[in-house]
C-alpha cells in the first residue's frame, strides 16, 4: 500500500483538513509554544486528562458541570483572567512550568488557547490524533513506527492565522526521523521544506525557537521567557497524549 505524508502549517488550513475524509489518518498536533507542550508536560505529572475546547465560555460552562475540573489557557499568551471569562480566573495559564504533580495529579483539566485546542479540534475523524513537540518526540516516533500509518499528516497549530517557526521545525524533526518509512511513498512538498528547515538548525533548537514570532514574544516577558527553553528540550518526556473519541486527551495506549 502506498504511503503519504504531508505538513500543514497554518491555522487557514484547518477548515479544509476539517472537510477531508481522515478516516485513515494519523495526525501529530504540534503546538510547541506552548499548547502540546503543555499538554505532555501535564499527563507526565499525572494530570488525569485535558479536554481541549474551542473559546472560553465553553470551558467556563465545563467547570460549571464539573466543579471539580481545573481551567488552563491563554489569550495572548497570558493567563486568561476574569476580565475575559466574566466570572472567574482559569486557575492556570499555558506554561508548561505551571503544570506540576502539585497542581495537576488526578485532576481533568479544561485547556483552551488561541491555536493548539483549535488543532486538536480540525483533526476531529482522524484514525489517531496525536499530541507532540521536542519534548516527546521520541515517543510520538516510537508510536508511528510501530503503526506505521498508511496516511500520516502534521499539523503546525501556527500562529494567529500564519505558520508558527517553531511548529514548522519539530514537524520537520519527526519528518527527518521517519524519512526512511515515507520517502517512498506520496510525500507533499510541505514535508521536505519542513524537514530541510529543521536540518538547517538541528545544533540549536533553543536557539531556533528564538527566532519565531512566539519564541521573542514570551522571551521579552519575564515571566514566561524560561517557556521557549523548557519547550525546546527534546524526550523529556517519555509519553503520548492523544486525543481520545470523547474529546479528551489522555495518554494514548500504544498500538
Amino acid at each position: 500500500m502506498s504511503v503519504t505524508l504531508e505538513v500543514t502549517f497554518a491555522p487557514a488550513e484547518f477548515d479544509a483538513l476539517a472537510r477531508r475524509d481522515l478516516s485513515g489518518a494519523v495526525c501529530v498536533v504540534f503546538d510547541v509554544l506552548r499548547a502540546t507542550s503543555s499538554m505532555t508536560a501535564a499527563l507526565a505529572n499525572g494530570a488525569r486528562e485535558i479536554v481541549p475546547l474551542a473559546d472560553i465560555p465553553a470551558a467556563v460552562a465545563l467547570r460549571r458541570a464539573r466543579p471539580e475540573v481545573l481551567l488552563a489557557g491563554e489569550r495572548n499568551g497570558l493567563r486568561i483572567r476574569a476580565d475575559l471569562t466574566g466570572s472567574v480566573d482559569f486557575d492556570l495559564g499555558n506554561s508548561p512550568r505551571e503544570f506540576t504533580p502539585e497542581r495537576v495529579r488526578g485532576r481533568s483539566l479544561a485547556m483552551t488557547t488561541t491555536n493548539g485546542t483549535r488543532a486538536l479540534r480540525a483533526c476531529a475523524g482522524a484514525l489517531r490524533i496525536l499530541v507532540g513537540g521536542f519534548v516527546n518526540l521520541g515517543a510520538v516516533v516510537r508510536v508511528i513506527e510501530r503503526q506505521r500509518p498508511a496516511q500520516l499528516i502534521l499539523v503546525g497549530s501556527g500562529t494567529l492565522e500564519q505558520a508558527a517557526f517553531e511548529d514548522t521545525l519539530a514537524a520537520g524533526a519527526l519528518v527527518d526521523v521517519l524519512w526512511p518509512l515515507y520517502a517512498n511513498g506520496q510525500v507533499a512538498d510541505s514535508a521536505p521544506i519542513a524537514r530541510h528547515l529543521y536540518r538547517r538548525f538541528a545544533n540549536d533548537v533553543p536557539a531556533a525557537l528564538a527566532l519565531g514570532r512566539n519564541g521573542r514574544r514570551l522571551l521579552a516577558q519575564p515571566e514566561l521567557h524560561e517557556d521557549v527553553a523548557f519547550c525546546a528540550q527534546r524526550d523529556v518526556f517519555d509519553l503520548v497524549g492523544e486525543l481520545q473519541t470523547d474529546g479528551a486527551v489522555r495518554l494514548c495506549s500504544e498500538k
